[in-house]
């Protein structure tokens, strides 16, 4: 979530020709423990179990992602669609499930106080109403970026990426500084995730998620996941991959960032900015909830 996830980020859906990019040939890599060695030492370091961090690393599904964590680098809200999301066909397929969600999206607005049509319409853009939530595993886009904190891993990244990414979008000397921002981010977001899935009991490596590393129905970066999502249906546990629960989760993040029911739509326009900064995103959203409450 973009306050976290404006880097995000984390997604929404990818252009047609960024999209294509992830039909490259996969890129060679190292085994994860060539790159990954000084950020399991951190992990150990800030107070993660050793032996927990070494199991992870060691996993077979632990890999290092160049090709996804390459399309970071490169994303520009200005080039996504966001028109597809209030065109009719679109706003028919919110309607019905605002329909077959009436009961949690009616708690929503009662608990939360936020307008179900905004939920809904966060969720649209988002996934698709869940059904569009990446497929990239989070632990791997996390460690990856994280790992670019080592001078040495960055440039193996860099070596690594596509020519017609280095070329087109990136400088090198961008690429270096983005990449300073993003590993100390990303690091942070990595313990948030590691934190998050050991209270819910989830296995780290079972999450997908967007290139950024945003994850379920309503796209929470980790540590939004952690501090702002809520358990919807009562079952004492918190999984964005639930309606229910990403229906409150999104109420709650928008309360928590100042939405109440008597804002004007300016100020409605400036609580959804904190869910992705992008003015297109947030005129789009209030788009939809017009068109779904018309």
């Amino acid at each position: 979530m973009r306050s976290v996830r404006s880097l995000t980020m984390a997604r929404v859906l990818l252009p047609l020709a960024l999209t294509a990019l992830l039909a490259l040939p996969s890129i060679p890599r190292a085994a994860p423990a060539d790159l990954f060695g000084d950020l399991a030492a951190r992990l150990t370091a800030d107070g993660f179990a050793a032996e927990r961090v070494e199991r992870l690393f060691a996993s077979p599904a632990a890999a290092f992602d160049t090709d996804g964590v390459s399309l970071f680098f490169v994303h520009s809200e200005a080039r996504l669609d966001y028109d597809q999301f209030a065109a009719a066909e679109a706003i028919g397929r919110a309607r019905d499930y605002m329909e077959r969600h009436r009961p949690a999206l009616e708690a929503a607005g009662r608990d939360f106080r936020v307008d179900p049509a905004v939920i809904t319409g966060i969720l649209l853009v988002e996934t698709r109403l869940g059904t569009y939530t990446g497929g990239r595993p989070v632990f791997n886009t996390l460690a990856t970026m994280a790992a670019l904190a080592d001078e040495a891993v960055r440039r193996r990244f860099w070596e690594a990426i596509p020519e017609r990414l280095q070329g087109r979008r990136i400088s090198p000397e961008q690429f270096g500084s983005k990449a300073d921002s993003k590993s100390a981010w990303a690091y942070r977001e990595l313990k948030a995730f590691l934190t998050y899935t050991a209270r819910e009991g989830i296995d780290p490596f079972a999450v997908g998620g967007s290139y950024a590393g945003a994850m379920g129905y309503c796209q929470f970066m980790p540590s939004n996941a952690l501090t702002l999502a809520v358990d919807g249906d009562g079952d004492g546990r918190v999984d964005l991959f639930d309606h229910e629960d990403a229906i409150a989760s999104v109420a709650n993040y928008l309360r928590h960032h100042g939405w109440r029911p008597d804002l004007d739509r300016e100020a409605r326009y400036r609580v959804i900015l904190r869910y992705n900064y992008s003015k297109y995103y947030a005129n789009t959203i209030l788009e939809i909830a017009d068109k779904l409450r018309g």
